[in-house]
């Protein structure tokens, strides 16, 4: 007999895709900027401003997206923030205004995307797989990288060929007359609803970890007044800020202040996002197998020396020249730094879930993702703001580097899950 392909997979498998089509659509943002300054005549710091809008409503949607889901489920989340976001997004087709992209993009949009997003997918993964989680976060994490790796260039070449009317018409079409119903149908919040199990089997009564202990599993302040809640979010708010803050944002319109072709910019951006996957998938597999904040620091040091990489180049005039008449310079920052971008996520989802496995895993993840869009917001500004008073980004560069360094080392004074769980038995056998 052949054997049966898990459930689990296939809801993986679409919520991947939805994570790939929403956050693909928002990550293409830096492909509209100069569209949109030609077309509204507004400078970068404003166009910036729209990004920051968005990254401040998406964040502020993350904690009630987590309530949300914990208490409708995360098929009506996901197909309902699908369909919001490609509606949204087909009627800047529309746009004849600056203010009204700040509406449809800044806060509709984004509200859709704070839907579609880690929150609710983390609650799927959760609910679907109690073995090979770390994989299956990579998995999930890597639709992300993937959107990257597929909307962002399409977009790009879209716009270059036709225009960006018609790039938002192609995009609200594919996530309204495809992406809305494939969730619809295939996505189910719990094994429960097809008559199986998680991967793994389900979670033996008192195997929870030890990790909290709030009487009754509910969220009170002594969360927020614990080390391992802070020292995860605020490293995971320096990751926001350096990733789809500052690069995603503004790699695009830095490649081409650099001079480099839409061609090689959009080449670039391709590459990113293909290794980008291959970090993540990674990522999720060490996650299973190594000490997570030993993982975080190592990524967070390493994406500051990818960063380091790119100062070098553009600090000096006659090494920029050099940067510029050679594209795989560009490649090979696109291969580093995409080794270290989303590949923090799995590894801190993984913490989340094993410090605080008896809160309200929605709300904390929800709060978690809150921090990083807030750090998302500020790297997609500043930099801007910075670029339209200096026409350089060395100084956000150099942010960037420090912030990241501050984060590796709030990762390692971060305790280990283990020995928590061993601490909290022993204290149970001494009473």
């Amino acid at each position: 007999m052949k054997r049966q392909i898990h459930y689990a997979w296939i809801v993986l498998f679409v919520t991947f895709l939805a994570l790939l089509a929403v956050q693909g659509v928002r990550l293409s943002f830096g492909a509209f900027i100069e569209p949109w300054e030609t077309e509204f005549s507004i400078d970068r710091g404003t166009i910036s401003l729209i990004s920051t809008l968005s990254f401040i409503v998406y964040g502020m949607s993350q904690p009630v997206v987590g309530k949300l889901v914990d208490r409708f489920g995360a098929r009506m989340i996901l197909s309902a923030s699908a369909l919001l976001v490609g509606i949204s997004i087909a009627l800047t087709y529309f746009v004849t205004a600056p203010w009204q992209l700040f509406f449809l993009y800044g806060v509709v949009a984004s509200l859709g995307v704070g839907g579609a997003s880690n929150v609710a997918a983390a609650v799927v993964v959760t609910n679907w797989f109690q073995e090979r989680r770390g994989l299956a976060f990579g998995l999930m994490e890597a639709g992300f990288s993937v959107g990257q790796m597929i909307v962002v260039p399409a977009s790009l070449f879209l716009i270059h060929w036709y225009d960006w009317q018609m790039a938002v018409a192609v995009l609200g079409a594919f996530l309204i007359l495809i992406v809305f119903p494939v969730l619809l149908l295939l996505l189910r919040n719990q094994p429960s609803e097809k008559g199986t199990e998680p991967i793994g089997g389900s979670k033996a009564e008192g195997t929870e970890n030890e990790t909290d202990e709030t009487p009754g599993g509910h969220l009170t302040e002594s969360v927020f007044r614990t080390r391992k809640f802070w020292f995860l979010i605020l490293p995971f708010f320096i990751c926001g800020f350096t990733t789809t803050g500052l690069m995603d944002t503004h790699l695009i319109p830095f490649a081409q202040l650099c001079g480099f072709s839409a061609v090689v910019t959009g080449s670039a951006v391709s590459l990113l996002a293909a290794f980008n996957t291959l970090g993540t998938l990674l990522s999720g597999v060490v996650a299973d197998r190594w000490s997570n904040k030993k993982l975080l620091a190592f990524l967070y040091a390493a994406r500051a020396a990818t960063i380091v990489l790119l100062l070098v180049f553009v600090s000096d005039p006659e090494l920029l020249m050099v940067f510029v008449a050679h594209p795989s310079l560009l490649f090979l920052f696109s291969i580093s730094f995409g080794l270290v971008d989303f590949a923090t996520v799995a590894p801190t989802q993984m913490l989340a879930t094993q410090y605080f496995s008896k809160q309200s895993l929605g709300f904390i993840v929800g709060w978690l993702f809150l921090s990083h869009q807030m750090g998302s917001a500020l790297g997609a500004y500043l930099p801007g703001l910075l670029f339209s008073q200096t026409e350089t980004y060395h100084i956000s560069f150099y942010i960037a580097v420090v912030l990241l360094g501050g984060a590796a080392v709030l990762n390692l004074l971060l305790p280990e899950p283990g020995k928590m769980r061993m601490s909290a038995s022993q204290a149970k056998k001494v009473s």
